[in-house]
Order: structure tokens, then C-alpha cells, then sequence
């Protein structure tokens, strides 16, 4: 049988409740990606051209570090990878996280919440991170998509 992670990076809590009830419709384990160095409201003002959420999704090899890494990655099939949209793609932190794995011959669903932009090249991109990978399109979810809505979207990737 396959068992699937749900990995995700959430800077205000809005990806957390989507990642907890895809967790749950699906049967995954949860691991939250947090970064080293938490981001604050100041580094997350995208009006701001030089805050640090800004400066990183301006260098394309930002790689911001991450605080704890998924034990046993080598057990998951399937890994669900949620972020909130920045700059019309996953923050660079996903990338960093991709990139810290042998992710050869897993099924990567990339989700995404965003309050209006689209997921844009997003999947390509990731793409690049894990290219032995089986990296699926992404989807933009809203936070409070209900259970039967995720369930059909999991249903729909026939994994």
C-alpha cells in the first residue's frame, strides 16, 4: 500500500488548515516546513522591495534553510507539497526542500492557497528541484475547502 506525506511551508497559518484537512482526507502523515529564521510581518511586505520574502523571490538560488527534515522520507509514495503562492510561484523555501531529498520515483502534488494569484509556472519550476520526480500540476485550493472538495481533487490524481 502507498502511504503519502503532506509537506508544507505556511508563513501566516492560512496553507496549515488546507494542508491539515488534505492531510486528514488523504490518510498522510503532516510535516510543517518552518524555516530556520521565522519570517515577520515586515519580511513578508511584498509592497516592500526590499523585505527578505521579496529579496528571495528575486534570486532565483535563494535557498532559505529549513529547521528539521522529514525522517524517513524514503517510506512515502506520494508527497503532497502545499505553500502559499509569492510572486506567482511556491516560495523558495519548497525548492529548498525538494532539493534536501532523494525524491527519485516519488509522485510530488504540489497545492497551493494564494488570496489572487494563480500557481503560474509553478510546477515547472519545481520541477527542476526534484527531477526524478513524477511532479504533478499544481492546484490553488482556498484554506476552507471543505472535505468532500479535496476528497474529489485527491480522487482526481488518480495515485
Amino acid at each position: 500500500m502507498s502511504k503519502a506525506l503532506v509537506a508544507y511551508f505556511s508563513a501566516t497559518g492560512t496553507t496549515a488548515r488546507l494542508a491539515e484537512t488534505i492531510a486528514e482526507t488523504a490518510g498522510a502523515d503532516l510535516f510543517e516546513i518552518v524555516p530556520v529564521k521565522s519570517y515577520s510581518s515586515a519580511d513578508l511586505n511584498w509592497n516592500n522591495k526590499s523585505s527578505r520574502s521579496t529579496a528571495e523571490m528575486n534570486d532565483a538560488n535563494a535557498r532559505p534553510e529549513i529547521a528539521e527534515k522529514v525522517e524517513n522520507m524514503a517510506q512515502y509514495d506520494t508527497v503532497y507539497v502545499g505553500f502559499p503562492i509569492w510572486w506567482y510561484e511556491a516560495p523558495r523555501i519548497i525548492q529548498t526542500f525538494l532539493e534536501s531529498y532523494d525524491l527519485s520515483g516519488k509522485t510530488i502534488v504540489p497545492f497551493a492557497t494564494s488570496g489572487g494569484s494563480g500557481m503560474g509556472k509553478t510546477s515547472d519550476i519545481l520541477r527542476k528541484s526534484c527531477p526524478d520526480a513524477k511532479v504533478l500540476s499544481g492546484k490553488k485550493m482556498s484554506a476552507a475547502a471543505s472535505t468532500g472538495e479535496i476528497s474529489d481533487w485527491i480522487d482526481s490524481l488518480n495515485l
